[in-house]
């Protein structure tokens, strides 16, 4: 199990220093969530930092993240040097990253993101965290089963987490940018309600899953900051849902805690 995978309510108390101790100097705890329409960067001891998921080309605007997967590494590349270059003081080398993954991400697209970030910031180690996972420790979720929906730019993500996993989960390619004209939330709602519905009556995860909506519905991502989507939902699934206080920022605030946690744990690996 990594170092990610144990992270628990230790995440949370991971910025807070000890009673009575004095500040030191030690290596950049970073968080990363490379969105299809932002990409944010948390790095310990600095602001957050965000910027368009977009390259830097006037003449031929690409967006080198489409629907959770990068189609553009040279792209991507240009969007992280922009995030360094918000950050004051700049990232050293040797920092711990988080980075957020997509429910169901390959090996092979972790592989591409790991060389990226090993390019661009020289860290000392590269773990990954599920989005879902991430924004359930941003928005201070507590332990227990958890139903959490990340509505983004373009994709849309449905997990049951327990045990501080994630246990079952559903990916779709649809998310925020796809609402065009006067269907409003609709597709989005239906996406969301076809998910639960489905992760109910699995009997891989029958058990869990129901113990978890029975919890109601933590929403996060962009696409929660809608006023109609939270509620629709919840009349649609009969479910409480319940809107993180920050939706847009708290996948990339878990991930950057989780950063911290996995710092503290073995600070001696990233000297």
């Amino acid at each position: 199990m990594s170092v990610v995978d144990g992270v628990d309510e230790r995440v949370r108390r991971a910025g807070r220093p000890a009673a009575g101790s004095a500040p030191v100097a030690s290596p950049t705890a970073v968080g990363l969530d490379l969105g299809s329409g932002y990409a944010r960067m948390w790095a310990s001891g600095r602001a957050l930092a965000q910027t368009a998921s977009i390259n830097d080309s006037l003449t031929n605007p690409v967006r080198p993240v489409r629907r959770g997967r990068i189609s553009d590494p040279a792209g991507l590349s240009e969007v992280l040097t922009r995030l360094l270059g918000q950050q004051h003081p700049a990232v050293p080398a040797g920092a711990v990253v988080v980075a957020c993954r997509p429910v169901l991400a390959t090996a092979e697209e972790l592989s591409v993101t790991r060389k990226l970030l090993d390019a661009a910031l020289a860290p000392s180690r590269v773990l990954f965290i599920d989005t879902v996972r991430a924004a359930a420790i941003g928005a201070g979720a507590g332990p227990g089963t958890l139903l959490v929906a990340d509505v983004g730019a373009a994709v849309t993500e449905v997990a049951v987490l327990a045990d501080g996993s994630v246990k079952a989960a559903r990916r779709a390619a649809i998310g925020m940018s796809d609402l065009l004209g006067p269907v409003g939330t609709e597709p989005i709602v239906h996406t969301i309600a076809e998910f639960v519905r489905d992760l109910r009556r699995d009997p891989r995860c029958r058990g869990v899953s129901a113990s978890a909506i029975a919890n109601g519905l933590l929403m996060v991502g962009g696409g929660a900051g809608h006023l109609a989507l939270a509620p629709r939902t919840a009349a649609t699934l009969g479910l409480a849902v319940r809107v993180a206080g920050k939706p847009r920022i708290a996948a990339v605030h878990g991930a950057g805690l989780a950063a911290l946690a996995a710092l503290r744990r073995n600070p001696s690996a990233a000297a």
